[in-house]
Formats: C-alpha cells, structure tokens, sequence
C-alpha cells in the first residue's frame, strides 16, 4: 500500500491563517478542554458516554445505537472499533449529510457499478478521530469509499464543510456531542492536510491499478493518517498567534 502517514507541520499548516481564525481554533480548544474537564469531574469521558446503557459492547457495531445525528446541522458521528493492531480503543466517524452541504456540491464523478448513497441519502465522511482507553484523541485519519458507504466528495468540497459541522444537543451527552464538534475545529489544519493527502493517495492507487474500482478496492482503507494531541496543538497555536502579533 502506499505510504499514508501524513508529514505534518502545525507551524507550516498555519502560515495561510489569520491571527482571526487561529484565535476561532484555540476557542475550540478552550470549549474542548473546559467539557473534557467536566466529563472528568464526573468520572467520565467521550467514549464512555457513547458507550452506557449500550449493553455489551462489539466490535463493528455502532455506539450510541442509531448514531447521533443533529437534525438542524445535518451532521452525525458513531463511534466502533475493529482496528485492535493500531493501538487505539476505538474511533469515531464525523459525517455531514447533503441537506447541511453548501448548495451545488456534488460527489466525485463515477462510472463504477457499485451503488452509493445520492440524493436526499448523500453524505461525506470528514474525519476519523482515534481514541485510547481514557477516552482521549490520539489520531485521525481518512478512508476509502467503501468503508463508511459515503457518496464520496473531493477534497476541497469537504474542506468546505466542515465548519458546518456541529453536534448540539444531549443525546448521548451534551458535554460528549460539543467536545467532538471542537475536535473537528481545532484540528481543522490537520484535517484539511488529511484530507489533501487522501485524494492524493487515490489518485495514485488508481494510476497503479487502472483495471480496478479505486473506490471500491478492499486493498485501499485508510487513505491518509496523523498523530494529534490537544496540549501540543493548542500550544503550537498559540505560539503561531504570539508570532503575528509581534
């Protein structure tokens, strides 16, 4: 497979930004921090709330049962494992459904015969964000087509969502459904970087592999993958921000 591991630089991801939108990123990174804190109180954390009264819990399945979905944003997330040898818990899987898109974004143009939700049913994975036992952010990463049954859009259309991404209500748990809604814009440049390098490493699958589906081949999963940590993050914005404002 080809190499998927994202060479990523916070410092370099950042030198487009305005000291206006680092400042949006660190408020997502105080909001992140302030619900982790109050889940811990507590005694808990992100995959824990997922998890309760959810019986017992199986590889593969989703968690809470049914997904969580934000009727006014159209965005939804679930949470599963199945990836044991990557050291994670589990993950989540962040999507935004066609009626939260900006209007006239398209999937990628096909010519397959496998069948892919459209319409009304389209949607579009984000991001995929690891967990470890704690219940913390370790990772993200991207995948193919054919692992989440998304209509598939390019790139940019996708980077162009997610600021529409936004989970805000109780269910499974308020504190839960805000803390990934901040993940996903605080980690905004590596997503973004992900996301890039994803497309990249299809268009080269399909460049070695002309006689195959590139979408639908069982040999291509995850497409793009980086390390994340909220402390280091929110430190290297910071530093980003001190910098111009010199």
């Amino acid at each position: 497979m080809d190499n998927v591991q994202l060479e990523f630089s916070l410092a370099n991801a950042l030198s487009g930004y305005s000291a206006e939108q680092i400042e949006s990123l660190l408020e997502a990174g105080t909001k992140l921090t302030e619900n982790l804190r109050l889940l811990d109180k507590s005694g808990e954390n992100l995959v824990g709330r997922c998890l309760a009264h959810q019986g017992t819990f199986y590889e593969e399945e989703h968690y809470p049962q049914g997904d969580v979905f934000d009727g006014e944003t159209h965005s939804q997330y679930y949470y599963h494992a199945h990836r044991p040898e990557s050291g994670e818990h589990g993950h989540f899987h962040t999507f935004l459904r066609s009626a939260g898109m900006p209007g006239n974004t398209k999937p990628v143009r096909y010519r397959g015969k496998a069948k892919r939700p459209t319409g009304k049913a389209a949607l579009s994975h984000i991001v995929a964000i690891s967990m470890n036992r704690p219940g913390l952010p370790i990772g993200m990463f991207t995948t193919n087509r054919w692992v989440t049954d998304e209509s598939f859009y390019s790139s940019q259309d996708v980077i162009g969502m997610m600021s529409r991404f936004s989970i805000e209500q109780s269910y499974p748990c308020l504190a839960t459904n805000r803390s990934i809604t901040a993940i996903v814009k605080l980690f905004r440049p590596q997503i973004e970087a992900l996301l890039n390098k994803r497309d990249e490493v299809v268009d080269g699958w399909r460049a070695k592999h002309p006689d195959r589906d590139v979408y639908e081949d069982r040999e291509l999963e995850i497409t793009s993958i980086v390390e994340i940590n909220i402390e280091r993050q929110i430190a290297g914005l910071r530093k980003a921000l001190r910098a111009i404002n010199r």
